[in-house]
């Protein structure tokens, strides 16, 4: 059982769904102690113990994805039955997404799902971990007793002493830590290296830092996550060729803040010096794809590395929050209107061909109907290749959950809703430039489930989160890069034919036979744009 979710929240916190399956929806989880033998425990464990059957649900943003793959390959390694028959588990573990009241509920949900198969004698043990466990700790025992161990974000080496129980000792069922130390303090400490990857093996996430320093008045993230620390570029391009020899061909860079990359390690290249050495180091990637960055350190020397690197698309994901001054500044964005028009106009200019996605709070406190508008107003001229709204989220913990000019839920919903009709049309717009123009697509999906043909993507759609272009039948295998020309949109998807195939057309070539492969799995696009149903692996 495995299963990836993303609550609608902020994105600064990450918020794209990944990975996941089985039963569930998301991607196959892969089984482990094939033929239903159950390894024999490592030397590190008591030989008494009998391997657990261990399924897995993740919840949560890219970077949750990584953890829960982290642990997985921990699990595994340490002589686990990793399985994604839900109903074969004796143990669950549930990393959990914390950011939002709704994330929490949703975690919750499950929990007392799981809760249930436990009383009624089906399930054995339940491990709760990630960013709720490190927000809400014990508390979660009392909203949900059936729990047998915690773990904390900070604690993600101690899941196999959770999952084994290594002794009776009930205060080893509780793992909750200070934050992580830096690289220079213990260096590969929270290596991401080992992991029993959830996504596609075409593309794999790979996160560069964790915690943030920024500080916005509505996010949790610092609290739970702590302050920021970067892994070192050794580390990292060590990660990437691990990820390329298991067959990655995209490497998607993610953090809670990317564009800080470095300073808390005195990596004085900063984030432009880590693009440059990934794209000389990584032979065998075809795309290096950069998220979460931040519009207030965005440098010239970023901008440059990123026009300037083959291996790095074109695309930037970059998070505004709001385009009204007042706002801004109440959010603590440190950064102005006139700053972000002037980097939004730097980056088309220099970087050729440029795809920009960002995503807006609407509603934040005290929000006049006029700051509402000149958002509307902005996401309209400046016509971003994806744009998402959200409706502010109260977190009483956090400064803005303490201000005055709480907006109640109707005029939140009626503001997204009002934001989305406006960007629905932008983004319409901005589907059918691409009509005419033949560019290259990794193909993510030949999917029996979608009459339309396999679903594939350009440079400028990043997985899970955006749009997708649509191939016929007989399309390259799964993984594959494929020269296409677009023929016309279907909402926010481009319709794509092969150059290949359509320039043998006439000659009576039959096109190639559907590959085989699958890659079952549901993604989220840009939000507020059309869905398809969550599948089953």
């Amino acid at each position: 059982m495995a299963k990836s979710s993303k609550s609608q929240g902020n994105p600064v916190a990450g918020g794209t769904e990944s990975g996941g399956g089985a039963s569930r929806s998301g991607f196959a989880l892969p089984v482990l102690g094939a033929g239903g033998a159950r390894p024999a425990p490592s030397s590190a464990l008591s030989t008494e113990l009998s391997a657990p059957v261990v399924g897995f649900v993740s919840l949560g943003c890219a970077k949750n994805l990584v953890d829960s793959e982290k642990m997985l390959g921990q699990l595994a390694e340490a002589g686990c039955v990793i399985t994604g028959d839900e109903s074969a588990a004796d143990t669950i573990v549930v990393n959990t997404c914390g950011f939002l009241e709704s994330s929490r509920q949703e975690a919750l949900g499950v929990i007392h799902e799981l809760g249930e198969r436990k009383r009624a004698g089906t399930l054995r043990r339940i491990v709760v971990a990630g960013c709720l466990v490190q927000r809400d700790g014990e508390k979660l025992r009392e909203w949900a007793p059936e729990i047998d161990a915690l773990v904390g974000v900070n604690n993600r080496d101690d899941i196999v002493r959770a999952v084994w129980r290594m002794d009776r000792d009930a205060a080893l069922d509780r793992f909750l830590g200070d934050y992580h130390p830096t690289a220079l303090d213990a260096p590969g400490r929270w290596s991401d290296q080992g992991r029993v990857r959830l996504t596609p093996s075409h593309y794999a996430y790979v996160r560069i830092s964790e915690g943030c320093n920024q500080k916005c008045t509505f996010c949790t993230i610092p609290s739970i996550r702590g302050p920021m620390h970067s892994k070192t570029p050794t580390e990292l391009l060590a990660e990437c060729r691990e990820l390329i020899a298991d067959g990655a061909r995209e490497l998607v860079l993610i953090g809670q803040d990317t564009t800080s990359y470095g300073g808390d390690i005195g990596y004085a290249p900063g984030l432009a010096g880590l693009l440059r050495e990934l794209n000389a180091g990584c032979e065998g990637a075809r795309w290096i794809r950069l998220m979460y960055v931040y519009p207030s350190v965005f440098t010239d020397e970023m901008i440059d590395a990123i026009a300037s690197c083959e291996r790095v698309v074109k695309y930037i994901d970059m998070p505004l929050q709001h385009i009204n001054d007042r706002m801004l500044k109440a959010m603590h964005r440190r950064v102005t209107r006139a700053q972000t028009i002037a980097l939004i106009e730097k980056l088309r200019a220099r970087i050729p061909g440029v795809s920009i996605r960002t995503t807006f709070i609407v509603g934040f406190p005290g929000e006049t109907e006029a700051e509402f508008g000149e958002l509307l107003e902005f996401a309209q001229d400046f016509g971003f290749d994806a744009a998402g709204a959200f409706m502010y989220s109260r977190e009483p913990e956090t400064p803005a959950g303490r201000m005055r000019e709480q907006h109640d839920e109707s005029l939140l919903r009626d503001r997204y809703e009002r934001f989305m009709l406006v960007q629905r049309e932008v983004a319409l717009a901005a589907a059918k430039r691409w009509v005419g123009r033949e560019f290259d697509v990794l193909v993510d999906a030949d999917d029996p489930e979608d009459a339309r043909g396999a679903l594939a993507r350009h440079a400028g759609q990043a997985p899970e989160v955006d749009g997708a272009c649509i191939l016929p039948d007989g399309a390259p295998a799964v993984g594959e890069f494929v020269r296409v020309r677009c023929t016309a949109t279907d909402e926010y998807d481009l319709v794509t034919t092969p150059v290949a195939q359509r320039r043998r057309a006439g000659s009576g070539n039959r096109p190639a036979a559907k590959n085989a492969q699958r890659a079952s799995g549901s993604r989220k696009r840009a939000e507020g744009s059309k869905k398809r149903p969550a599948r089953k692996a």
